[in-house]
C-alpha cells in the first residue's frame, strides 16, 4: 500500500467532516459474491445488453467481471477485458495530459489559450483574449454547447477553430456552466502544440504504456486492431438492435478512448495513489493530482444528473475532468461517458482509496449509476442513519418516469401537426445548399423519382416527408437518432430563403432555380 501524508481538508468538505468521521478509515469488508449477485440482478432488471464492472481499493483490484453479450445474436460474452468506449471519462485523461506538461514547466493551468493557439477566437473579444487552459477543462468559458460542429460529421480541428469565431457567449465567462466538448478538443490541440505530439499519441505514450493498459486505444479507428470489442446497441421501435459506432475521433480529447474495466482499474489506482503507477513509477505529481480534483466550477442542479433527486447532494462542482458531489459525508469524484450505444461511469472516493468503473454497450442504460452507488455502499459499509438502499429499484423508478415524460412530450409535439396542408413548392424548389456559420452546411436534394433528402453529415442524413405547411420531417437513416423537423421560410417572392432546424436558421447558398414561379 502506498504511504502518503493525509490530505488537507478542502473548505467545501468541512460540512461533511462529522459524517465522514463515522466511517471506519479501512472501509467495510467487500464480498465479491454478494456484489456479483447484485450486479447480475441489476443487469437483468435493466435489460442491459452487456456490462463490465471493476471495483478497486487502494492498490487492490477487488472485483472485475463481465455480464451479458458483446453483441446480440453472437455467443461471445463480455468479460473484464472487453473493450468499450469510455466516452467522456476520457476528459480526465486530457486534464492529466495537460498536467504532465504543467509538471514539465511547459505550460500553466492559467495560461491564455492564445499563448499556445494564437488563432483561437470566439465572437466575444474579451473571451478570446482571456480564455485560459483551465477554462477549457471546466465548462465555464461562457460558450454554449457546440456539438453541432462534430456530431454525425467529420471536421478537423482547423475547421472547428474557424467556426468558433462565430460563437457568441451564452453567459458571462466563469459566471456559469455549459457542458462543452469542443473546448476539450481545443485542450487536446494545446497538448499537440506544446508537446509536439498528437493528443492520441501523447496519452498512449504517457499513460497507457506506463500503466500496462496494453489493449486500450485512444481512437475508435484503432479498435480494428483489437479483439474482444463490444458492439453498440440501441432500442429502435421497441427492439434492442446492434447499431453503428458513432465516432468521437473529431473531438478525441473529449471522449474517444476505448478500454476495459481491468485496464481502467489501473488508471483509477494510479489516481488513488496520487500519481504513482503500480510499479512505483511517477506518472503525475501529487500537486497535479490534487489540482485535478480541486473544485473549479459550480454546477447548477438543473444541469446535473437526474440522480441528484435521490442522492440529494448539498453541493455539486466540477474539477478538471470530474464531476463532484457529497455522498454519505464523503467527496465523490465521478464522470459518465455516453455515445451512441455505449455507456460508462467512473467514480472515486479518494479519502477512502476506493474506485468503481462500469462500462456497457446499450445506449443510456442508467444501471451504471445504480452499480456505482451500490459498490460505494458496499465499500463504505452500512450507514448508521439510513436503511440499506436498493439503488437499482430506486433509479429504475426515476428513469422510467423520465422516459415516460419524454414519450409524452413527443406525443404532444405530434399532436400539433396540422392535417390536410400542402407545401408551397415542389420538392425541387427546396433543393440546394444551406449554410450557417456555426451549424455548417446542409444539402437538400430532390430527384425525379421523388427521392427528397437532407444531408447534414455522414451520420446525419435521411429522407424528408411532409409534416405540415412548409415544414418537413427528416427521419435519420441512423434510426436510433430519431427525427427532426425542418422548416423552409420563403421570401417576399415566394422563394425559399432560410431553412430552420430547431432554433438554427440556415441561409440558402446555392440552388437549382427553375424558370417559372412557385409551384403549388
Amino acid at each position: 500500500m502506498t504511504t502518503r501524508p493525509a490530505r488537507p481538508l478542502a473548505p467545501w468538505a468541512a460540512l461533511a467532516l462529522a459524517a465522514a468521521l463515522r466511517v471506519p478509515a479501512a472501509g467495510a469488508e467487500f464480498d465479491p459474491d454478494v456484489f456479483h449477485r447484485l450486479v447480475e440482478r441489476a443487469a437483468r432488471d435493466w435489460n442491459a445488453t452487456g456490462l463490465a464492472v471493476a471495483v478497486v481499493r487502494s492498490e487492490e483490484l477487488l472485483f472485475a467481471r463481465g455480464y451479458g453479450a458483446r453483441e446480440l445474436g453472437q455467443s461471445d460474452p463480455v468479460d473484464a477485458d472487453t473493450l468499450f468506449s469510455i466516452g467522456s471519462t476520457t476528459k480526465a485523461m486530457t486534464a492529466a495530459a495537460l498536467g504532465i506538461l504543467v509538471d514539465e514547466g511547459k505550460l500553466g493551468w492559467d495560461d491564455p489559450v492564445r499563448r499556445h493557439i494564437p488563432e483561437f477566437e470566439v465572437k466575444d473579444p474579451w473571451i478570446s483574449r482571456e480564455m485560459t487552459v483551465r477554462d477549457l477543462l471546466t465548462h465555464r468559458g461562457g460558450l454554449p454547447n457546440t456539438d453541432v460542429f462534430w456530431y454525425g460529421r467529420d471536421p478537423d480541428m482547423a475547421e472547428m477553430l474557424t467556426r468558433l469565431r462565430a460563437v457568441e457567449p451564452a453567459y458571462s465567462m466563469r459566471a456559469g456552466y455549459a457542458y462543452q466538448n469542443v473546448m476539450y478538443a481545443t485542450a487536446g490541440e494545446v497538448v499537440r502544440r506544446v508537446s509536439g505530439m498528437p493528443w492520441h499519441d501523447f496519452v498512449a505514450t504517457r499513460f497507457f504504456g506506463p500503466l500496462g493498459m496494453e489493449r486500450t486505444v485512444p481512437l475508435l479507428a484503432l479498435t480494428r486492431t483489437r479483439s474482444n470489442v463490444a458492439s453498440p446497441h440501441h432500442i429502435v421501435d421497441g427492439e434492442t438492435v446492434v447499431i453503428e459506432n458513432a465516432s468521437v475521433d473529431a473531438v478525441a480529447a473529449a471522449g474517444s478512448v476505448w478500454s476495459s474495466v481491468r485496464e481502467m482499474s489501473r488508471w483509477l489506482r494510479m489516481l488513488l495513489a496520487d500519481g504513482l503507477a503500480a510499479d512505483g513509477a511517477r506518472i503525475l505529481s501529487e500537486a497535479v493530482v490534487e489540482e485535478m480534483f480541486r473544485p473549479q466550477a459550480l454546477v447548477d442542479r438543473a444541469q446535473f444528473y437526474p440522480t441528484a433527486t435521490v442522492t440529494r447532494p448539498k453541493w455539486i462542482t466540477y474539477g478538471l475532468g470530474w464531476f463532484q458531489q457529497d455522498y454519505r459525508g464523503h467527496a465523490l469524484d465521478f464522470h459518465t461517458g455516453s455515445i451512441d450505444g455505449m455507456i460508462a461511469i467512473a467514480g472515486l472516493i479518494r479519502d477512502e482509496d476506493i474506485g468503481v468503473v462500469v462500462l456497457g454497450n446499450r445506449d443510456h442504460v442508467e444501471v451504471r449509476h445504480a452499480i456505482l452507488f451500490s459498490a460505494l455502499d458496499a465499500l463504505l459499509g452500512p450507514d448508521p442513519d439510513e436503511p440499506p438502499r436498493d439503488w437499482s429499484a430506486e433509479l429504475r423508478t426515476l428513469y422510467d418516469g423520465l422516459a415516460e415524460a419524454q414519450l409524452e412530450a413527443v406525443a404532444k409535439r405530434r399532436a400539433t401537426r396540422v392535417e390536410g396542408t400542402q407545401p408551397s413548392l415542389d420538392p425541387a424548389r427546396y433543393a440546394g445548399t444551406w449554410e450557417h456559420p456555426i451549424g455548417g452546411s446542409i444539402v437538400v436534394t430532390a430527384s425525379e423519382n421523388g427521392d427528397f433528402r437532407l444531408f447534414l453529415g455522414p451520420g446525419l442524413q435521411g429522407p424528408l416527408s411532409h409534416w405540415h405547411f412548409d415544414t418537413f420531417e427528416v427521419r435519420w437513416d441512423a434510426r436510433w437518432r430519431g427525427e427532426a423537423l425542418v422548416t423552409f421560410h420563403l421570401d417576399s417572392l415566394g422563394r425559399p430563403a432560410t431553412l430552420a432546424i430547431g432554433e438554427t436558421r440556415f441561409r440558402r447558398a446555392t440552388a437549382e432555380e427553375p424558370e417559372d414561379g412557385p409551384a403549388r
